[in-house]
C-alpha cells in the first residue's frame, strides 16, 4: 500500500472531519462534563454555609483548595485519558503514584539527591513502568486490565520494599537524613500564597495535553485506534507503537504525581495513592470519554476531575456523613456512564 493510498483510507475521528456539524444533542453531550461542572458550582453556591456574611463556597481559598485537591487526580486522569481513548485501561496508576512518592523520600532523605535528580529518577522510572505494561498489553497480547491489574500489585510491592514497609518522612534542612528546602515548594502557594502550586501544574499538564489531542497527527493515531483498531493498522498506523507509549505517558504522569503527593505530605508512603485509579477512571467517565475509546477529549476530563473535588468539598461543607458521600459520588458517575449509552453515534 502506498503511502499516499494510506493517506486517503486513514480513519479520522468524528471530531476532525472537515465540514461536520454537530446536532445540538450531540453538543450537549460532548459538553456534558462542563455542564455539570455549572451546575455543581452552582449547587455549591445554594448550599453553601455562610461565614461573616459571605458564602464560604465562593471564598479565593475555598476555590483554590478544590483545584489543589483535584490536582493529582486530574494529573493521574490526564494520562488515564489517552489510555481510555485507545480503549485501554490502567488500574496500577494510584501504586504508581505510591511507588513515586516513596521513591521521592528516599532518594533525598536516604540517599542524599537533590531534588532534580530525585525528580528525573522517579518520572523516568514511572515511564519505564508505563512502557513496560504497554509491552506487556500491546506486544505479547495481554489484557491491558490483567496487565495493569497485575502493574498495581508489583508496584506496592516495589514501594513496600524500597520503603521497608513503612512511610519516610521528608524533613527539610542541610545535612544527612533531610531533603532539599526547594522541594517543599510543592506544598506551598504562590502569587501572595493564593494560588497553590500543585494547581499551576495541573493547569499546565491539561493544558499541555488538551494542546496535544487538537494538533498532532499522534492524537488522531489515539482516536483511530479507539474507533476501529483493525482498520488503523490496515490503514497503516502502528498500533502496538502507539499503545507502548500511552501507556508510558500514563506510568509518567503517574510518577509527576506521586512527586507533587511527596511534596505535599512530606512523606511517602507505599500505601499512598490508595483507590486513585478509581477516582481518576471516574473523572474521564464523568468527563465524557467513552470507555470503549476512540471518542472523548482532555477537556471534559478536566472538567470531571473539577466537578468531583468541588462535589466532594460541597458535601464535605454542609458535614454530610462520609458513607452517604460516597453513596452521592457514586450515583453520580453512573448517572454520567448512562448518559453516554445515550449518546448518538457519531
Amino acid at each position: 500500500m502506498s503511502e499516499q493510498q494510506r493517506t486517503e483510507t486513514r480513519p479520522e475521528p468524528a471530531e476532525f472531519l472537515p465540514g461536520r456539524r454537530a446536532s445540538v444533542v450531540d453538543t450537549l453531550f460532548r459538553f456534558q462534563s462542563l455542564f455539570g461542572l455549572v451546575l455543581v458550582f452552582a449547587a455549591g453556591i445554594v448550599f453553601s454555609p455562610v461565614r461573616d456574611g459571605e458564602l464560604i463556597f465562593l471564598s479565593s481559598d475555598n476555590l483554590f483548595n478544590i483545584v489543589r485537591a483535584t490536582a493529582e487526580i486530574g494529573i493521574i486522569a490526564v494520562g488515564m485519558t489517552f489510555v481510555i481513548l485507545i480503549g485501554g485501561i490502567d488500574l496500577s496508576v494510584g501504586a504508581v503514584l505510591g511507588l513515586a512518592a516513596v521513591g521521592s523520600a528516599v532518594l533525598m532523605v536516604n540517599n542524599g539527591l537533590g531534588v532534580l535528580p530525585t525528580v528525573l529518577i522517579v518520572l523516568l522510572a514511572g515511564l519505564v513502568f508505563g512502557l513496560l505494561q504497554g509491552i506487556a498489553s500491546a506486544v505479547w497480547g495481554i489484557q491491558a486490565f490483567i496487565v495493569t491489574l497485575a502493574g498495581l500489585q508489583i508496584a506496592r510491592g516495589l514501594a513496600r520494599i524500597w520503603s521497608g514497609g513503612q512511610g519516610v518522612p521528608i524533613p527539610y534542612g542541610d545535612g544527612p537524613g533531610k531533603a532539599p528546602v526547594a522541594f517543599s515548594l510543592l506544598g506551598e502557594r504562590t502569587f501572595n500564597g493564593l494560588v497553590p502550586i500543585p494547581a499551576i501544574i495541573f493547569v499546565i499538564v491539561a493544558a499541555l495535553a488538551i494542546v496535544f489531542l487538537r494538533t498532532s497527527a499522534f492524537a488522531r493515531h489515539l482516536y483511530a485506534i479507539g474507533g476501529n483498531e483493525k482498520a488503523a493498522r490496515l490503514s497503516g498506523i502502528p498500533v502496538v507503537r502507539v499503545k507502548v507509549l500511552v501507556f508510558g505517558l500514563c506510568g509518567l504522569l503517574a510518577a509527576l504525581a506521586g512527586i507533587i503527593h511527596a511534596g505535599q505530605l512530606n512523606q511517602g508512603s507505599p500505601n499512598d495513592g490508595n483507590t486513585y485509579e478509581l477516582d481518576a477512571i471516574a473523572a474521564v467517565v464523568v468527563g465524557g470519554t467513552a470507555l470503549q475509546g476512540g471518542r472523548g477529549s482532555v477537556v471534559g476530563t478536566v472538567a470531571g476531575a473539577l466537578m468531583l473535588g468541588a462535589l466532594n468539598y460541597i458535601l464535605g461543607l454542609n458535614n454530610i456523613d462520609s458513607n452517604v458521600q460516597l453513596l452521592i459520588k457514586g450515583l453520580v458517575i453512573v448517572a454520567a456512564a448512562g448518559l453516554q449509552r445515550l449518546r448518538p453515534t457519531p
